[in-house]
């Protein structure tokens, strides 16, 4: 039977692991790859110097995305999307959802500009603490943090490291 593509079929048997593909045959590339994942949180800030109704306390549904690259492991993933959100919900969520910015992060104004570095800065920080993320030369390649659906800032690797 030739299966064409696009067809619809249903799959009578599961591949298996070391019967129809091999281990060595799980990591297809050694090339370094970017995933992205996403994450929203809800809080309350005002900016200081800033005449605009910004000066004033209020709040955001902020969205934040991380783009981090790597190198596959021996089955082919380059960093686990469950592993940056454990690193999310550990080590940055609970300094931003639900909480006064002007009090939870470092002194500055809360500014899109200045917090996507810190959030660049932390992700870093943590992949560089586990071991399994230095293996395979994982690194944060840029952080959009987005204020509102139609505005963002953004901070890439190349300007962390050169500016």
């Amino acid at each position: 039977m030739t299966r064409q593509p696009g067809a619809f079929r249903i799959v009578e048997q599961l591949q298996k692991l070391g019967e129809d593909i091999d281990t060595g045959s799980l990591r297809y590339h050694r090339k370094r790859v970017l995933v992205s994942k996403e994450f929203t949180f809800d809080a309350a800030h005002h900016l200081h110097a800033y005449e605009g109704k910004c000066k004033n306390l209020h709040g955001h549904t902020y969205k934040v995305v991380f783009g981090i690259s790597g190198k596959p492991d021996e089955v082919g993933i380059t960093v686990d999307f469950g592993q940056i959100k454990e690193i999310w919900k550990s080590a940055i969520e609970p300094f931003l959802d639900h909480r006064y910015l002007n009090e939870t992060l470092p002194p500055m104004n809360t500014t899109a500009e200045n917090m996507v570095v810190w959030l660049y800065e932390q992700m870093e920080l943590a992949l560089t603490q586990q071991e399994t993320f230095t293996q395979q030369e994982t690194r944060t390649e840029f952080v959009r943090l987005y204020e509102t659906p139609t505005s963002y800032a953004e901070v890439r690797r190349e300007w962390m490291e050169h500016e």
